[in-house]
């Protein structure tokens, strides 16, 4: 079985931009886009490759700003995080579609808070297999893990060892989906994909999720729609009211689904609450 000590390593990074030979024998696709890589490269990172960069920038061409709202995408992850952590006592996390790691990852934000919390990161593609060694760098009292699951299928994922033996699902988990639901396309039922996770967890759990929307810039969101399925990605960006579906019968935190700069700043309110065209949200199971 391959496992990640198999793949390159933190120390061989400056290379993986230059030599993807290296990571296509462990089954990394690296001729087509994957969000994942193409999102490690609005964020600066290095897990990057020719057709990632080529679709990165198409869509900057048709949103010049999409690098500074992965950003405030990212920014809010870690309040939200931070807001579980704090306010809702949660010591335990799920981050369904983590990516390739970008510090501060869910459980450095979370311990920072709370030493002793556990995380199980998710995933599907291989290359952040290749970084589960990185993820998995905790405090001592704390616990992380890596799977690589569909989030898709969540009857595989909760009765995986691996989460099972993390987290204890008689008490409450933080459910993070930042900036992945958007790769499910509407046939595929992300609305009951969801409600099976939030089925699975107990009273008390919390979700936090993100998603782009064509709410605030329909033409542009729309090009970068059509540029992600010219480049074989699926990218389907979402209405208000299709986000509010997905904490059906959860308790939304104020100020229930709002743009990702305007939820719970640090600071002073953003002058453009809409500059970066994702929703997001946190909810509460009572």
């Amino acid at each position: 079985m391959t496992t990640s000590q198999d793949f390159p390593q933190q120390g061989q990074q400056d290379d993986d931009t230059s030599e993807p030979s290296q990571w296509e024998r462990f089954g990394v696709d690296t001729t087509t886009p994957h969000s994942a890589r193409v999102y490690d490269y609005w964020l600066g990172g290095k897990t990057n490759f020719p057709p990632d960069r080529a679709m990165g920038q198409a869509i900057e061409q048709a949103v010049p700003s999409v690098k500074e709202m992965a950003k405030a995408n990212r920014a809010f992850q870690g309040r939200a995080v931070r807001h579980l952590a704090r306010e809702h006592g949660i010591r335990q996390f799920l981050d369904l579609g983590t990516g390739i790691p970008t510090s501060p990852n869910t459980h450095e934000i979370a311990e920072a808070v709370s030493p002793g919390t556990r995380v199980v990161y998710v995933d599907n593609d291989p290359i952040v297999l290749a970084h589960a060694r990185a993820l998995m760098v905790s405090s001592p009292a704390s616990r992380t893990t890596y799977i690589h699951a569909d989030l898709r299928k969540p009857e595989e994922l909760f009765a995986d060892p691996a989460l099972t033996s993390t987290l204890d699902l008689t008490q409450p988990v933080g459910l993070l989906m930042i900036a992945v639901l958007m790769l499910i396309a509407d046939e595929d039922d992300p609305w009951g994909r969801v409600a099976a996770l939030r089925d699975a967890l107990p009273a008390g759990s919390c979700i936090a999720l993100t998603t782009p929307t064509p709410d605030f810039d329909p033409e542009a969101v729309g090009k970068v729609a059509e540029a992600a399925r010219a480049g074989g990605m699926t990218l389907v960006p979402r209405s208000y009211d299709d986000v509010v579906r997905f904490f059906d019968g959860w308790d939304l935190v104020e100020p229930g689904v709002a743009p990702v700069l305007a939820w719970r700043p640090d600071g002073e309110p953003p002058a453009d609450p809409k500059a970066a065209y994702y929703w997001g949200g946190v909810a509460v199971k009572r």
